[in-house]
């Protein structure tokens, strides 16, 4: 294993962890800048936004530019929206913090993403992807618990000085470790052939399914405490436990669904999102057992997961020459994702269908990603097939 997955690794982490680790803080944010949580949400809201305008435009920026040194500033950029965070005065200041932090966000994964397969062999490629997410996968299991329980016991800005250290080291790594790869100046043509790889239906197809198959997940994901205290009977005290589950079960989704999207992209993203289907239906019917509830929470996390290197490497792949905004634009696409499970999911709720709906509109969603993976699957075998049959009847 190439030691510069390790940096980019770490810089996953810390994004990672600027992500989600707000969730559990909220509380003490909005009542340090004396905002309702209402309010206090739209640090996660603008977030999300603002990842996705980063992972388009700041990509686009910086398609002629070398990777290594790209991958290094936009780490530098990470440090100042979370240590913009940490001293924010008012709650203004703490949102241009967050804005700031994310707009690094796509580019660096969409970007990481294509350095990171370029360190290895072509066989390899969907490994090493899921190596860098690992960190991202770390941030849920490891970082959020204890960067919450960081903020509780020593306030919450603690834990962005933390998250900020965390961006110190990995942008040392990046500069020490990660290769100065060959860099392709954005494909043939600069920023407009990075721009014609989106004429392929392939890439709109992955994206697609990148939006429907993260959605369905997160779709269930987003008002998992209120099913796990309200339905499963659990204490609200054992929630951030139970989540661990779910990170472990992303951690070991993300190293299957590597190791098999390297031997077959398309048979492996179908078959996790079928399977991610079926634990959703089923987790949404017997919900009210505690033992099935954390079943499912780890099967969720698991095939949830298992698709993500297969998303960002199939658009890749599909891209060609000119993979770096394709990439860039698929981490946004899961956050695109993750903001369409979490409103139907809302919309459910509101329409008074009970706190397992979201579930069911998960599994909507992830039946919709695999309908349209079977069709990309098949267009692509057919695409395929053509050339060779025409070559026979010539023959």
């Amino acid at each position: 294993m190439p030691i510069g997955l390790i940096a980019l690794a770490l810089g996953g982490f810390g994004i990672g962890l600027t992500e989600f680790v707000i969730m559990g803080l909220l509380p003490e944010v909005a009542a340090d800048f004396d905002v309702s949580e209402a309010t206090a949400g739209w640090l996660i809201s603008g977030y999300a936004l603002s990842v996705v305008v980063g992972a388009l435009v700041l990509t686009a920026a910086v398609t002629r530019l070398p990777r290594k040194p790209v991958l290094a500033t936009l780490m530098v950029l990470f440090i100042a929206g979370n240590t913009l965070s940490a001293l924010a005065p008012t709650y203004s200041v703490m949102m241009l913090g967050r804005v700031i932090a994310a707009l690094c966000h796509g580019a660096f994964f969409g970007i990481g993403a294509v350095v990171a397969a370029d360190m290895v062999a072509p066989h390899k490629k969907a490994g090493a992807i899921a190596i860098m997410f690992t960190g991202l996968t770390a941030a849920n299991v490891l970082g959020v618990p204890f960067g919450t329980l960081l903020g509780q016991s020593a306030g919450w800005r603690s834990t962005f000085w933390a998250i900020s250290a965390i961006g110190v080291l990995a942008f040392i790594g990046i500069l020490a470790l990660v290769p100065n790869i060959g860099h392709r100046a954005a494909g043939p043509g600069g920023l407009r052939g990075e721009l014609r790889a989106f004429k392929s239906g392939q890439v709109w197809l992955s994206i697609l399914v990148t939006v429907l198959g993260y959605g369905g997940m997160f779709g269930a994901f987003t008002y998992i405490a209120y099913t796990l205290t309200s339905v499963s009977g659990f204490d609200s005290a054992a929630v951030p436990w139970l989540l661990m589950i779910f990170g472990v079960g992303l951690f070991i989704g993300n190293t299957l669904g590597g190791k098999a999207a390297d031997r077959n992209v398309d048979a492996t993203l179908l078959v996790a999102l079928s399977a991610l289907a079926v634990v959703l239906a089923v987790f949404a019917m017997t919900a009210h057992s505690p033992a099935m509830a954390v079943l499912s929470l780890l099967l969720m996390g698991v095939f949830g997961f298992a698709t993500v290197p297969g998303l960002q490497m199939r658009v890749m792949r599909f891209a060609s020459d000119a993979p770096t905004l394709a990439s860039g634009a698929n981490i946004g696409a899961f956050n695109v994702g993750n903001a369409l499970g979490a409103w139907l999911g809302g919309v459910t709720i509101t329409a008074g269908l009970g706190y397992t709906s979201p579930i069911w509109a998960g599994a909507a969603i992830t039946v919709l990603a695999v309908l349209v993976m079977a069709a990309a699957a098949r267009q692509a075998r057919t695409a395929i097939a053509q050339p060779a049959a025409q070559e026979l009847t010539t023959v």
